[in-house]
């Protein structure tokens, strides 16, 4: 049988130090160095094209949720600080994601003010803020994104944790609160990079939640949260909209409000409906605003390979592709029966890791993350490509001159060339290589 043959084309590079990492996630393995897959051939043309340079990426990486803290916090600490070096060390994560209050993969359902004017952290004081001191020790460069499940209850028109939505009479009210916690939190040696106002607003159905339609979340950031930060001087970036890419138009018609547009850095997607090109359009239609990819869950009834492979595909690959400045997937661990979660919280979701006693088991959102994470650092610039079908690619120029092509091939092996350097992929695969 005639081989499919694939050429790319990316000219004036040294190829003869070029590095070539392999993953397989059939056979359970991931980042091998090889100089194994030589081949003799030449073919169809994938061009990278150096000259063609889109969003700069600030980093890839996991929501530590405050369950996730508290499972790594009670590891022996000297498991703790190997496995925190080994996830944020050098090639490492360089971007986390964490709630504002409880996330549904907390213990327990908590805000930073559950009664009015009795504002503190102390929930986050065991677990969450400790290890995220170590983490900033490790990496001080770290971009922290915070996002609220939901406010206090007693601002919500339900009054309860699930669902219900911000009374309008409290939008300064909240607006305060979010900002006492990004100061409280800047006096733990935390800086809060950017904020989202609310976590999946078209999902009242989790534990907790809350309704916010895109007209709400625009009223709030032009009347209250923007203000109130312009006035305390405030840098954190406001992000809106953070849930699925079946609905751009949230986004959008948000952005169209000159009055909050001004307030606003971009917006964020997960995409558990609709179409990562989803990013393209919000981009198209406001491309001085940045987008950003903050969730997406690997579930219990999941497929090892499937779930690497469609998430390589999409989350890595699709969400660069479509100009996203971030790649995050969801809780960085769990115990083996998926806690801890609040109740009514998820109950299949697997973390990046399983936290089992002492025993540590790397699932596979984590090789999904580090696919990207230990050859693309924060910092480099997504470089355009051109593919033919069947091979999906992302191409970055890194801070240290180098570039770096993630090729992901799901279907049966194939060759491709990088001027004189020749590849046949095994299936099934990615290569990431290093120029």
């Amino acid at each position: 049988m005639k081989k499919l043959l694939l050429l790319i084309s990316l000219p004036l590079f040294c190829f003869s130090q070029a590095e070539v990492f392999l993953s397989l996630p059939k056979q359970k393995s991931f980042f091998q160095k090889t100089d194994e897959l030589d081949s003799d051939f030449k073919g169809a043309k994938v061009s990278v094209f150096v000259e063609k340079t889109f969003q700069n990426i600030d980093g890839f990486g996991f929501t530590l949720t405050g369950g996730s803290a508290q499972l790594i916090q009670q590891l022996e600490p000297t498991k703790r600080a190997a496995l925190l070096q080994e996830l944020f060390g050098k090639n490492g994560i360089s971007v986390l994601r964490i709630g504002i209050g409880a996330t549904d993969l907390d213990a327990t359902v908590f805000s930073y003010e559950d009664k009015p004017r009795k504002f503190s952290l102390e929930p986050s004081k065991a677990d969450l803020i400790p290890l995220l001191q170590q983490i900033i020790a490790i990496n001080p460069d770290i971009k922290i994104m915070a996002t609220p499940w939901s406010p206090p209850t007693w601002m919500k028109d339900n009054g309860e944790s699930k669902g219900g939505s911000l009374l309008e009479k409290y939008y300064p009210t909240y607006a305060t609160y979010l900002a006492k916690y990004i100061q409280a939190m800047a006096k733990e040696g935390i800086t809060i990079w950017a904020l989202t106002p609310q976590n999946e607003p078209l999902h009242p159905g989790n534990n907790p939640s809350m309704y916010m339609s895109s007209e709400m979340q625009s009223k709030f950031i032009k009347t209250a949260l923007g203000p109130v930060f312009q006035k305390q001087h405030i840098t954190t970036k406001i992000i809106v909209y953070d849930h699925n890419c079946d609905h751009p138009e949230y986004a959008i018609d948000l952005l169209n409000d000159p009055e909050t547009r001004k307030y606003v850095s971009g917006s964020a997607f997960h995409l558990y409906n609709g179409d990562i090109s989803a990013l393209s359009k919000v981009k198209e239609a406001h491309p001085d605003k940045d987008v950003y990819f903050t969730e997406q869950w690997t579930g219990s009834k999941g497929d090892f390979t499937g779930d690497f492979m469609w998430h390589v595909k999409n989350v890595v690959l699709g969400a660069m592709n479509n100009h996203a400045k971030t790649a995050i997937e969801w809780n960085l661990a769990n115990d083996p029966a998926y806690g801890p979660h609040t109740p009514g919280g998820c109950t299949e979701c697997v973390g990046a890791l399983t936290i089992s006693g002492q025993d540590i088991i790397r699932n596979q959102s984590y090789y999904i993350v580090m696919q990207a994470a230990r050859y693309v650092p924060a910092g480099s610039i997504r470089l355009g490509i051109a593919t033919p079908e069947g091979i999906q690619a992302a191409a970055f120029k890194r801070l240290d001159g180098k570039i770096a092509i993630i090729v992901q091939n799901e279907g049966r092996k194939k060759n491709i060339t990088i001027e004189k350097l020749n590849l046949e992929i095994p299936a099934e695969s990615v290569v990431t290589i290093i120029l």
